[in-house]
């Protein structure tokens, strides 16, 4: 194996293990209890975000990304899953104060907790992972630009969510084949 993908695994499995497992099992269970979720991320964060949405629908979930010209009003009981490596994105501090009005929940998955977005959160996901915008010392270097390691483990850990989902409700990968789109 090259040594670059060495290095990056490597990072990736120090980041995830020290995902707090506490937190991870609550925004598991926030999604799977959910009447109807709606997600929402800036950039690379975003297309994580679009990932889990078609996961979240192979479960079944009635699942919405902001932006999509679909998505209905937010309303009580909902919940609002924000992937923010910063907390602190202008449009997602925005969206998770209307929806906190209307009387959603909010989880989010970030690399600041106690940032805007995650202080407003119902629960907050804490990814130890650097990135070039960060204003604070995170502990951790990257031999990745940018925020991948924050994208990746994120949608690592997304996909861990699905998994736990999965086991909450007792369905299959064969189950979950049954939504797969038809008309590719």
């Amino acid at each position: 194996m090259d040594a670059r993908t060495e290095a990056i695994l490597s990072e990736l499995g120090g980041t995830l293990g020290k995902i707090d497992e506490e937190q991870a099992a609550a925004f598991a269970q926030m999604v799977y209890e959910a009447p109807r979720v709606f997600l929402a991320g800036c950039g690379r964060s975003g297309l994580m975000v679009r990932a889990f949405a078609m996961r979240c629908m192979h479960m079944g979930k009635t699942v919405y990304v902001l932006g999509d010209v679909t998505t209905p009003s937010i309303r009580k009981g909902d919940l609002l899953v924000v992937a923010s490596g910063s907390g602190e994105t202008e449009s997602l501090v925005s969206h998770v104060k209307k929806a906190k009005k209307f009387g959603a929940k909010v989880a989010t998955v970030t690399i600041y907790p106690k940032a805007a977005i995650g202080s407003m959160s119902d629960c907050a996901v804490w990814i130890n992972a650097p990135t070039s915008k960060s204003e604070e010392d995170t502990g951790v270097t990257s031999v990745q630009p940018m925020g991948s390691l924050f994208e990746q483990s994120l949608l690592l850990f997304l996909d861990t969510t699905i998994v736990r989902m999965m086991e909450l409700s007792g369905k299959s990968s064969e189950e979950m084949f049954e939504n797969h789109a038809n008309l590719e």
